[in-house]
């Protein structure tokens, strides 16, 4: 009797479970059982690692075979299971030392030629791995760079089966053909999900800072659009644009991402492991270090907001949008189930998927950004009298979007349609991005410092009774504020992201705390009626 082990990772969301990969050889009829609650795609790597040891020069052992993944009351799913069996076998079949695998992870898909493939969310398994106690782990040569990102774990990258039988056995390593160049990569082949590539707005792939295509002063007028949106990116602060077809708010929704600061370790790490789960990384780069943004059509449902789907639960727009933007342009068109979905993530910044198999959690802590007409037509403003839809067909458009969903957005303007004199005039362009990503960068550098040794990262993060019994606005800036609530004007939840807004006003002005003029700011900022304070930062001082 024949017995060895080694280790590999089954995913969970984007949490690991390091699952110990055990395999015993017994006399008796040739067979090959596997257990510990596989499904279809573990169930079929029988084959797989069987055609694979074969064509690497190996002998399958003709004995009653028995694969145990354990913990077994812990279902695993994927493929990437096929590198762990097989050295397993072969260390059951003596071929390899059955103690050189015990403090190994392996992770990878095997072809039926030997070639080791790349699974799916290499960065969230090395990290359960490291977080377990493992120091070596196992992965295809070419996710050996997204695995490296993990500190204090050594990553062998290999080619083929043969390979790692060679290195696990002091014998001489044999040389793979390099694929040829200008063609694609083979072993990529499908590994990026069906339907989420760059054209669909799916990606979730952030651009790069101070995109060059996607500049600021591009936009036309817009001063106080242009305002909102820059104390929405300084304090994380979700926006709601309103306004006529063609007035500029995808525009600025686009360049928000730009003008966003970089991504720190952290929160690399979290926005690259929610992507590798996805099979969404971009080519070339294993970190994600700018803020990723999402922009789903309209007609994208429930799932393909929040995740979940059919089998293993898949993270959805929100979390590919983590640390960064989703953008749900013509917002009443999404259907009120799937915008009602929004309102947890929103407020606890993950998302919770609830399945007979069991409970997935996915990171999702974005910066929501809402965008539509005032009515069917788009022509209903207070100025403009063009709008032929009768008032019942403005109300139902309108309500579309729920109060409870709307109370949470902090930040809300109306995009006016640009003048004549504005498209033609010749003179100086607005702000571009360098300038404003700057100035957005100083005041979250503010707000860290004030926030230092709490858990919060941004204004908008900071819950309310914090900001009231910590951190108070000068003497009296609060007042109109409080009358509001008074009136029904606010809620308590909207007075609270008052005083956030205005913390951001307050650190993008340079000012140690809000004075009445910024609280004024983000009260005309929240309610969206004029209280005489000149839409620009710094305003009044």
């Amino acid at each position: 009797m024949g017995f060895a082990r080694t280790c590999s990772v089954t995913l969970v969301g984007v949490e690991g479970v390091v699952v110990e990969v055990q395999a015993d050889l017994e006399p008796g009829v040739a067979a090959f059982t596997l257990v510990g609650l596989p499904d279809k795609s573990l169930t079929e790597s029988r084959d797989r690692v069987r055609a694979a040891v074969v064509n690497s020069g190996g002998e399958w052992p003709q004995k009653k075979l028995t694969v145990g993944l354990s913990p077994a009351s812990v279902p695993k799913a994927g493929s990437g299971f096929d590198l762990a069996v097989a050295c397993a076998v072969l260390g059951a079949a003596e071929r390899i030392d059955p103690r050189v695998l015990g403090d190994i992870v392996m992770i990878g898909e095997l072809g039926l030629d030997g070639r080791v493939r790349p699974v799916r969310g290499i960065l969230p398994a090395v990290l359960a791995a490291a977080d377990a106690g493992y120091e070596q782990v196992v992965v295809p040569e070419c996710a050996a760079a997204e695995a490296s990102l993990v500190p204090g774990v050594s990553v062998l990258g290999i080619r083929s089966l043969r390979q790692l039988i060679a290195l696990l056995t002091d014998e001489p390593v044999p040389e793979e053909d390099a694929e040829e160049q200008m063609r694609p990569d083979p072993l990529l082949a499908g590994l990026r999900a069906p339907g989420t590539g760059a054209d669909t707005g799916m990606h979730g792939v952030g651009a790069a800072p101070q995109d060059q295509g996607h500049d600021l002063a591009d936009v036309v007028g817009q001063l106080s659009a242009r305002t909102a949106v820059e104390v929405a990116a300084a304090g994380g602060h979700h926006l709601f644009l309103e306004g006529p077809p063609g007035a500029g708010k995808t525009m600025l929704a686009e360049r928000l991402p730009s003008i966003l600061p970089s991504l720190d370790r952290q929160a690399s790490l979290e926005v690259t492991a929610v992507h590798s789960v996805a099979g969404l990384l971009p080519p070339g780069k294993p970190l994600i270090d700018t803020a990723p943004y999402c922009a789903p059509h309209h007609s994208a449902t429930m799932q393909a907001l929040v995740g979940g789907g059919p089998g293993t639960a898949r993270p959805g727009a929100v979390s590919l949008s983590h640390r960064g933007v989703l953008f749900l342009d013509e917002t009443p068109e999404f259907s009120s189930r799937a915008l009602d979905a929004l309102r947890q993530p929103l407020e606890s910044g993950h998302v919770v998927i609830a399945r007979s198999a069991g409970v997935v959690r996915f990171p999702a802590r974005f910066l929501m950004v809402l965008a539509a007409n005032p009515c069917p037509c788009g022509r209903f403003s207070r100025t403009n009298d063009q709008c032929e839809c009768p008032p019942s067909a403005i109300r139902r458009y309108q309500a579309r979007l729920s109060g409870p969903l709307l109370d949470r957005v902090a930040v809300r303007v109306e995009v006016d349609r640009d003048t004549r004199d504005e498209l033609t005039a010749g003179g100086a362009r607005g702000e571009s991005t360098a300038t404003v990503a700057d100035r957005v960068r100083r005041a979250r550098d503010r707000a860290a410092a004030r926030l230092a040794g709490t858990p919060w990262r941004a204004n908008s993060e900071v819950p309310g009774r914090e900001l009231r019994s910590r951190w108070h606005a000068a003497p009296g800036a609060m007042d109109d504020a409080e009358r509001s609530l008074e009136r029904g004007v606010l809620t308590a939840r909207g007075l609270d992201r008052v005083l956030r807004v205005a913390w951001t006003v307050a650190d993008l002005a340079g000012h140690d705390r809000p004075d009445a003029a910024d609280v004024a700011l983000a009260l005309q900022l929240r309610t969206g009626v004029p209280r005489g304070v000149p839409m620009t930062i710094g305003a009044g001082v």
